[in-house]
Order: structure tokens, then C-alpha cells, then sequence
């Protein structure tokens, strides 16, 4: 197997990939199923090497056929194979192409496939889910639905061929039912579906393969996203000068923090110093100066009551961050109205963007500096939708944000976007642990310490959702999802965006 790759394709894109390597390439389809069937079949050896028996469970599409090769082959080294299929009476008869083609070669191998019964037992100690692939639309219902609802309720591993039967492998959304993975082997190319939404509870562990085919292949489709690795920190943060300053590397403003909510605007001015920001001011309220400093002395802490008291803190910095502990009163409107004057960059969070449309001015931005930063719950706000309606495809609700908005904007959750309108982002960092209070505050402090470095707002952006996914996932790491608070992240973050792991 090989390491992830870092571009992911929609469901047609990936079909093109598959039909550009046989047509163009000259690669047989046949050969290439059979390359995918023997990449699964490698991998159930590497990873249950005792094991003796395989269930095989099969689709009447290419998915399937993929599942025959796996069922042939392990037939051929010995193993007890139950391989069976969901369809009627006639579905040898109806398979086409390579899936016919697997079909004859399998049953040439001593495989006897039989069609799956209501009250049936699959009796392999690992399931091969090779029910429905990429072109599944709409709802599992019938046949598969009861098999995928009797394979997740069973205690044997699992280990899905391209992806998990039931999930789209476009926006990751269940289709009604989806299986329950602890592996998916996915080839060709990565669907952008795996990484996002409902998927995460379904893929398991993730391995990829591209079958060898050749890379002009991959030049002649275009990518739907580009997935968030190590390398985009060593592409946007090269080594400092030795000749720096703090001057250098920029003033973030933090604006936030009303009566009793001074935590959030704290924790965002400190993770803009853990991220690299030359000089970082919090314009807060009189009541948190205390805390502010005892937490983090670096940090210049002001009282601001009013707008009028902003101006001067304002003409001082390079960056904003507005909205972490903002809250919905009078003052949050005093200090909305002074960032609306400011043509500073900023990062717009939490209340500062309920802030915004509740004085009607987010259909007004179109500011290209500007960086929004929406979980699920907000984002629906924002479009005035639905959230599950905006979860169902969350490639077109970043997309349609920023087309509202203009600038940039990540949409939070599993799988977080980020897009200029431009290039789609996915982050496939990050863990359960993360859902817990003042996550999103650290966030938006670690992107505004990174816009202030001079980064382009998109690139601010997707290094601070990165270096943040990734700090937590080493945190998790060493102590475990359950009580992770949002400062445990700041060392790690400081040794991601220096590459110290």
C-alpha cells in the first residue's frame, strides 16, 4: 500500500481516472480488477495472518467483481470461502464486462457463489463488504440493506473494498445504511467522500493503491481537492531569517472576551504567540486584564468599553481575530462597527459571526482578506439552511459561503474545507477529542498569527486547520480523546508549524 495521497476526486473523476488508464494507457479493465482483488486479499494476509476462512460478500458491479478476484484467491491459497452475492436467480447471467469476466474466473477457481438468505450466517472470520461502490446514488434499501444491517451487527472484522457499501462517495453521507469498516482499501484515486461527514464512522482505517497506473494518468483528470499534509507547512513557513525581528512577523489584535467570557479571547491571543506572531494584543473587557496577564504574560492586554477606545489598537496592528467570547450585547455591536471600518485582514469567529448577521452585513463583505471561520451550526445560520441540509454535501455549502462572502472560509467539522473560492482544502486531521469548549478560539487565534506572518489568508487558513488537527491528534496520542482541553494543543502546535515531528 501506499501513503495517502494528497489529491482526492469525485466518484466521475476517479470513473475517468479508471476509463484514461484502460483506453489511453492501455491497461486491460480486467487487470486492473484483479490488481485491486489482489491488494485486498495482500492486505486481510498481512493483517489477520491466522485467519482460515473468508466471507465474501458481493454487488453485481465492478465492486463486486473486485470482491470475486478476493474470493478466487483466497480459494486458491486454501482458505474456506463463503462467497456470496445479493441479486435474484438471474444474477450471473446479468453481470457485464469485468464483473463477468471475475465472475467466470473465480467459479474457474473452485469458488461456489451463492445468493444470500434472510436467516443466513456469514461464517468467515473476516467480511470482505463488496456490496456497492462509487456509483450509488440513492438510498440502500432491499437485499442490501438487510445484508449490510446483518454484517454491522456482527463481531468479525471488517474490511471494505474501495469504500464502505451505502456511503456517497462524494459528500460521505450514508445512503440510508452504510457498513462499518475497520479497514477500506480505496485505489485509483481518494474519494473526497471518505474524509468527510458521516464517513468518518464508517472507513476505518484507511489504505490506498493506485494499481500502478502510470502518473499521466493523473495529468489528464483534473482534482476535486487537495488533502492537508506536512508538506503545505514546509511550503508556507520556510526557515527564518537570521536577521528577523519581532516586527517582522506581525501584530494581531484579538478582539473579544465580554463580562464572564473572557476565557475564549485569552486562549485565541495565546495560540496567535504559540503560532508565531511577532506581538499580540487583547482588547478585552476591564475584568480579564488579571487573568490575561497571569495566563500569558506575553500577551498586551487593554480594556476597551467602546469602539471609540478600539480606533488607536486598531491603527496599531496588522491582523484582527474578532469574535472569540464576544458575545451578543451592546458591546459586541460597538466593536462590530469599528472592525467594519478597519480594511485590516481578519479572522471572523464564533460571535463575530452572529455579529455579523445580525447587523444584516454579512451579504455585504466581499472582502478578500477576510477569513471565516463557521462550525456546521453557524455556517447553517449564515445560508439561513438547514444543518443537515447543509451536511449533506458540505463541498457545496463551503463553496455557496463563499460565494456569499467572498475571502476565505472554513467550514469546521469532520473533514474541515477550506476554500478562496479557488482551490477545496480538506483537512483529514484531527479526532473526537476536539469536541470540547474553546477549540474553535484556539483555532482562529493559531489563524491569525499566521495571516499576520504575512501568509496569503487561504494558505493562514489551511496551515492553521492543519497544524490544529494535527496538534490534537499527538496529543491524543500520548494521553487519549476523553478531557482534551484546548490549551493541551499549544506545544504541539509550536513544534508542527516549526516541523519538529
Amino acid at each position: 500500500m501506499k501513503e495517502l495521497p494528497g489529491t482526492l476526486y469525485t466518484a466521475e473523476q476517479t470513473r475517468l481516472l479508471d476509463k484514461t488508464a484502460i483506453e489511453e494507457a492501455g491497461i486491460p479493465g480486467f487487470t486492473l480488477m484483479k490488481r485491486a482483488g489482489r491488494a485486498v486479499f495482500l492486505e486481510i494476509q498481512k493483517r489477520w495472518p491466522d485467519m482460515k476462512s473468508l466471507t465474501v460478500l458481493c454487488g453485481g458491479g465492478n465492486n463486486g467483481g473486485d470482491g470475486f478476484i478476493v474470493a478466487a484467491l483466497a480459494r486458491q491459497k486454501g482458505f474456506s470461502v463463503q462467497a456470496l452475492y445479493v441479486g435474484n436467480d438471474d444474477f450471473a447471467s446479468e453481470l457485464r464486462g469485468e464483473a463477468r469476466e471475475a465472475w467466470l474466473w473465480a467459479s474457474s477457481e473452485g469458488v461456489k457463489f451463492d445468493a444470500v438468505q434472510v436467516d443466513q450466517a456469514f461464517v468467515g472470520e473476516v467480511i470482505v463488504d463488496a456490496l456497492l461502490g462509487t456509483g450509488l446514488t440513492g438510498n440502500v434499501r432491499g437485499k442490501f440493506q438487510l445484508a449490510i444491517n446483518k454484517l454491522n451487527r456482527g463481531m468479525c472484522p471488517v474490511i471494505s473494498v474501495d469504500i464502505p457499501s451505502g456511503l456517497c462517495a462524494d459528500t460521505g453521507r450514508v445512503l440510508g445504511c452504510a457498513v462499518k469498516a475497520d479497514v477500506t482499501v480505496t485505489f485509483i484515486g481518494l474519494k473526497l467522500g471518505l474524509f468527510m461527514h458521516q464517513a468518518v464512522e464508517h472507513v476505518g482505517e484507511l489504505l490506498f493503491d493506485g494499481l500502478h497506473i502510470p502518473e499521466s494518468v493523473y495529468e489528464q483528470v483534473s482534482v476535486s481537492a487537495f488533502r492537508l499534509g506536512s508538506d503545505d507547512v514546509a511550503e508556507c513557513l520556510p526557515v527564518r531569517s537570521r536577521a528577523a525581528h519581532k516586527g517582522a512577523f506581525g501584530h494581531v489584535l484579538v478582539i473579544g472576551g465580554d463580562q464572564g467570557m473572557g476565557g475564549a479571547a485569552i486562549m485565541a491571543a495565546e495560540a496567535a504567540l504559540y503560532s508565531g506572531a511577532g506581538k499580540v494584543t487583547l482588547a478585552t473587557r476591564t475584568e480579564h486584564i488579571t487573568a490575561a496577564l497571569c495566563r500569558c504574560p506575553e500577551v498586551m492586554v487593554r480594556a476597551v468599553e467602546s469602539g471609540l477606545e478600539l480606533l488607536p489598537l486598531l491603527e496599531q496592528a496588522d491582523v484582527i481575530v474578532f469574535g472569540p467570547g464576544l458575545g451578543q450585547q451592546a458591546w459586541a455591536d460597538q466593536m462590530l462597527q469599528a472592525v467594519w471600518k478597519s480594511n485590516l485582514p481578519a479572522v471572523i469567529d464564533a460571535d463575530g459571526l452572529n455579529s455579523l448577521l445580525k447587523k444584516g452585513k454579512f451579504n455585504q463583505l466581499s472582502r478578500k482578506n477576510w477569513i471565516l471561520t463557521p462550525h456546521p451550526g453557524e455556517a447553517a445560520r449564515l445560508l439561513r439552511n438547514e444543518i443537515d441540509v447543509l451536511q449533506k454535501d458540505r463541498i457545496a455549502s463551503v463553496m455557496e459561503l463563499q460565494r456569499t462572502a467572498g475571502g476565505t472560509v472554513v467550514l469546521k467539522g469532520a473533514g474541515s474545507l477550506i476554500t478562496d473560492g479557488d482551490v477545496v482544502h480538506l483537512c483529514s486531521a484531527g479526532n473526537p477529542g476536539m469536541a470540547s469548549g474553546g477549540m474553535g478560539d484556539v483555532l482562529s487565534g493559531i489563524i491569525g498569527g499566521l495571516l499576520a506572518q504575512k501568509l496569503s489568508p487561504v494558505d493562514a487558513a489551511r496551515i492553521g486547520v492543519y497544524a490544529h488537527s494535527a496538534a490534537a491528534d499527538l496529543c491524543v496520542r500520548q494521553s487519549g480523546e476523553r478531557g482534551l482541553k484546548a490549551t493541551d494543543l499549544f506545544p504541539y502546535v509550536r513544534l508542527i508549524l516549526n516541523r519538529k515531528v
